[in-house]
């Protein structure tokens, strides 16, 4: 949910998502995710309101925080460098499992501190509105599907009125072609849809999310369009659930990436999550659009949480363990190197050592090359909330087999590319780290040291440089400029 997100800007690491980052491997932070959006330069209005935003969770939640900085700076409002200094704050959150909301939670309690109004956003206020009221009885609420509404609450807050704006209306859905300040300006976050078709019994994104609303893909494409005009080089297509995209409205992934894929430009294409269920019926497409395309990068994530059938069906996912490996296996047999991320919960109510053992039987066949592990979380509202939970020791003792399992298949995958040459697009600078990604997203630190050990290596964002893979381990591939 887990996690994809804009490399720059970044504070802490991604907690959950098919994209964690190397660079935030190596810092060791145990932070959930965070975002800050960039300071603007001010120069001149110093009296203009500012506004400190930080957000947190999925790729979705990211682009909803560059929706609300993008419609706050139209209305005249700089980006605060501190939360001290800002006449508003706003945290842009994450319900995904209990720990996250635990420390969202937290957070809201720090910045409640000062007496400057606050504005909890995303999915946090929408599943659970009492506990966000309960830390902060005063912070005016947004949800994921009012987004476009920010201005209004903003300056409500600011005037000294509590503002909630919790349901969705049809006018407010739409999340393409409306202002917005990236995080990264070479990473365009395109939401293609709003809502899923699932019922997962464990999941609350539902809850927060509704039903299915694709967007059209003429909207999508303009989207896109305007960013690569902006200078943007990779298009992160994102959803609640990619798979199911286009069910609403006569069309599926497949065509959308087609289309994406006709756009001029010099760009790459991420596709994010998507359900094993509503994969197979248009796999094969899927494949050959895959291979046709230099623009699509060679990445999957398809969160398949149970190698147990069992389990699958109490998780009502719709999915048996089998539909993932035919996905995995076509793919691996036509694009070798194509990258797999998937995610997997440990310690669901009633999983016993068997269907443990199923799960590990699995992924020791489909060998992914990136596993997301959680330990089981109930989530208020959702059917799994009233099952009986495993005991504790047994979830982490489970889970602690697992990791080592997964990690030694990491870096196993990743030992392949040692010795590989190729273009990557750089990403991704922090402080003694400059990383890029090459055609299969595999994440790519590169050596810092110019020829001159005296004489730093600059490289901007967004260029393509020629690197050789010199070592890896069980998070990133390490290579040299050639």
């Amino acid at each position: 949910m887990m996690v994809s997100r804009p490399p720059l800007f970044q504070i802490g690491k991604c907690g959950n998502s098919e994209n964690t980052r190397a660079c935030s491997e190596s810092a060791g932070s145990s932070d959930p995710r965070k975002l800050v959006h960039p300071p603007n330069h001010i120069t001149t209005n110093q009296s203009r309101k500012k506004v400190w935003i930080e957000a947190y969770g999925c790729s979705s939640s990211m682009n909803d925080s560059e929706i609300i900085s993008g419609m706050l700076r139209d209305e005249g409002y700089y980006i605060s460098e501190t939360p001290q200094d800002a006449s508003v704050k706003i945290i842009v959150t994450c319900s995904v499992k209990d720990n996250t909301e635990h420390k969202m939670l937290s957070r809201i309690a720090k910045l409640s501190e000062s007496a400057n109004p606050l504005v909890v956003a995303g999915c946090l206020p929408k599943a659970d509105r009492l506990k966000v009221q309960a830390v902060n009885p005063s912070a005016s609420l947004i949800g994921p599907g009012t987004v476009q509404k920010i201005t209004d609450v903003v300056q409500s807050a600011v005037s000294g009125r509590k503002r909630i704006e919790l349901e969705d209306d049809n006018e407010s859905l739409q999340k393409l072609n409306i202002p917005k300040i990236r995080l990264n300006p070479i990473v365009s976050i395109v939401q293609i849809a709003s809502g899923c078709l699932s019922e997962c019994s464990f999941c609350q994104t539902k809850l927060v999310k509704a039903g299915l609303k694709s967007y059209r893909p003429g909207d999508i494409l303009r989207q896109i369009r305007t960013d690569l005009n902006h200078g943007c080089k990779e298009i992160w297509l994102s959803s609640t659930d990619n798979g199911c995209y286009g069910k609403d409205i006569g069309t599926d992934l497949a065509y959308l990436l087609r289309q994406c894929c006709e756009v001029e430009g010099d760009f790459k294409i991420r596709v994010g999550m998507m359900n094993p269920m509503y994969i197979p019926r248009l796999l094969h497409k899927l494949v050959y659009v895959y291979l046709q395309n230099h623009q699509i990068m060679k990445f999957l994530h398809i969160p398949v949480q149970s190698g147990s059938d069992r389990i699958l069906r109490k998780m009502k996912r719709g999915h048996s363990a089998r539909t993932f490996l035919d996905v995995v296996q076509l793919f691996r047999e036509r694009i070798p190197e194509v990258t797999i991320a998937t995610d997997v919960i440990v310690g669901y109510p009633s999983e016993t050592e068997e269907d443990f053992q199923q799960t590990i039987d699995l992924l020791e066949v489909a060998q992914p090359d990136i596993v997301n592990l959680s330990k089981y979380s109930a989530r208020p509202g959702v059917l799994a909330s009233s099952e009986k939970k495993i005991a504790s020791h047994i979830t982490k003792e489970r889970t602690r087999r697992l990791d080592k399992i997964v990690k030694d298949i990491s870096s196993a995958r990743n030992s392949r590319w040692l010795g590989w040459t190729g273009d990557i697009i750089i990403d991704e600078i922090a402080e003694n780290c400059i990383q890029g990604r090459n055609y299969a997203y595999k994440p790519i630190v590169l050596d810092t040291s110019a020829p001159s050990k005296s004489s730093p290596c600059v490289l901007p964002l967004g260029s393509k440089v020629k690197a050789e893979v010199v070592d890896y381990s069980k998070y990133a591939l390490r290579a040299k400029l050639i």
